[in-house]
């Protein structure tokens, strides 16, 4: 067989692999959003049956025997090229598959099934002990998972590599140190100021179907293609790309709070306008595929922060929010732009403002990586999180249900899933000073209501380079340099500063 061949047969396997993974997107939103009540004990069994069928593809043995006679072979081309990145990708995620044992995959999916039901019971009621022993046996088990994935320097680069590829904690320690400094410092200065935003004025009266309406006058405006997409109502917020022509963005309202459901928009249609804007004529492959959760983290955070939270983003759109909703129109533009970007630190990392975001990432990411290095147990982990939480927040949690047990992500097996989104909000802040360079004044431009000059940006940078190049690569490749936290630091130092005169 010829290495051509062999690529071609690569090819149709993943295309169709693709779209076998189509439906169980298209289930899972339906889950989410439109399935009966009692529908859903079936529809896990329909989604059972489907993983079943697509782990089997994926370590389809053949896959294995037809890269290994297109590997090395020059008809690849240069290492950046379409084939070649294919290749490389696919190799990557066929080790990775075959190399977790049948009976370690199978402890860990009824473990962390099992953990996400006792944790979805334990934290109502405050009950680390009965928790405590379901986190113990998934952590054991995620340590065999590293050591069967691999790793050349530490356990938990074996975890972060799955989410961020390439990554390492020897890579994010100083760059999140420097991070974390900086932000403390401009916290305490915040603070301090005497200057405090009147966040009533976004507890007022605002009808869903307003909501509804100016959500999706938005989205037309960005540039994302509702022929292409739509917007549902979930309890949790996600976005799904079901494939070329497809993707959807889910959101929640409050009609008692403005944020919940504008910005949720605003940012799953950062991560939607990623999925639109893979090139269709590679999808099912690598080059078709997003990178890693940090990069789709990057693209929805600039949508919701560096372009939704800014004052020339609002100049544009105030004179419609105040037609949609009448809660606004006693209310300041300048007045309204100061109460959405206020900070104030809190226990809850969802409801965390632009600014101490990433303290509550880097508390949880610290805590996770030195359990996997054997520094802390499980039973001092409580104690190790409110000492955290006070040192960079100056906050306590009063109960644990609101401290180590507020997120999901341990019980279902997460583990190096954390630092990807403060990642997303340091690849944003760099990408965007890149554009803002190559661009010229953006928030000039948003003040006019032209915001196609960003996405089209995003698109031939970022979002139609598919898998080519890894995160840090596709960084030094867009902005020229590796990843600096310096332009996240610098962003919030300019924004808030200015916001609370200090």
């Amino acid at each position: 067989m010829t290495p051509q061949e062999a690529y071609r047969w690569l090819l149709e396997h993943s295309r169709e692999t693709a779209c076998l993974a189509s439906f169980g997107k298209l289930a899972g939103w339906d889950q989410a959003t439109y399935t009966p009540k009692k529908g859903h004990a079936h529809r896990a069994q329909m989604q059972a049956a489907l993983a079943k069928v697509l782990h089997q593809r994926a370590t389809d043995p053949r896959i294995g025997e037809m890269l290994a006679v297109v590997e090395g072979s020059d008809w690849l081309g240069a290492p950046e090229s379409v084939e070649a990145v294919n290749v490389r990708e696919w190799r990557r995620a066929y080790d990775l598959q075959t190399k977790v044992p049948e009976r370690l995959a199978v402890e860990l999916a009824q473990a962390t099934s099992e953990g996400e039901a006792i944790w979805q019971e334990a934290r109502p009621k405050n009950d680390w002990v009965g928790f405590k022993p379901a986190l113990k046996k998934i952590f054991g088990l995620t340590r065999e998972l590293a050591e069967a994935l691999g790793y050349q320097e530490e356990p938990y680069d074996a975890l972060l590599d799955q989410y961020e590829p390439g990554a390492t904690a020897r890579q994010l320690e100083p760059v999140f140190a420097q991070l974390r400094q900086a932000t403390v410092r401009l916290l305490e200065r915040l603070e301090g100021s005497a200057r405090k935003p009147n966040t009533a004025i976004l507890r007022r009266f605002f009808p869903r179907a307003a909501q509804e309406a100016f959500g999706l006058e938005v989205l037309a405006t960005l540039g994302f293609d509702l022929e292409a997409g739509r917007l549902d109502v979930v309890a949790h917020p996600f976005m799904q790309g079901i494939g070329p022509g497809d993707v959807r963005l889910t959101t929640r309202y409050d009609e008692g709070y403005f944020n919940t459901g504008f910005f949720s928009i605003v940012h799953e249609m950062g991560h939607g306008l990623y999925g639109q804007g893979l090139l269709p004529e590679h999808f099912g492959t690598p080059m078709g595929t997003e990178i890693s959760l940090g990069i789709h983290e990057s693209q929805s955070r600039t949508w919701e922060n560096l372009v939704g939270r800014s004052l020339g983003f609002w100049r544009h759109f105030w004179p419609r929010a105040q037609e949609y909703f009448e809660s606004f129109r006693d209310v300041r533009l300048e007045d309204f732009h100061f109460a959405i970007n206020a900070v104030e630190p809190s226990l809850i990392r969802i409801e965390a403002d632009e600014v101490t975001y990433n303290l509550h990432i880097l508390i949880r990411y610290e805590i996770e990586l030195a359990l996997l290095r054997g520094d802390l147990s499980l039973d001092e982990a409580p104690e190790a999180w409110d000492a955290k939480y006070q040192a960079y927040l100056g906050i306590k949690a009063p109960e644990i249900k609101d401290g180590l047990m507020q997120d999901v992500h341990w019980s279902a097996g997460l583990i190096g899933y954390f630092p990807t989104y403060t990642l997303g909000n340091l690849y944003a802040a760099q990408f965007f000073a890149k554009a803002e360079q190559e661009l010229g004044g953006l928030e000039a431009q948003f003040e006019q209501g032209e915001f196609a000059p960003l996405l089209n940006w995003t698109r031939e940078k970022i979002h139609h380079q598919g898998s080519r190049y890894w995160p840090r690569d596709l960084l030094r490749h867009v902005t020229g340099e590796d990843l600096n936290p310096q332009y996240l630091v610098e962003y919030l130092t300019r924004k808030y500063t200015a916001l609370y005169r200090v």
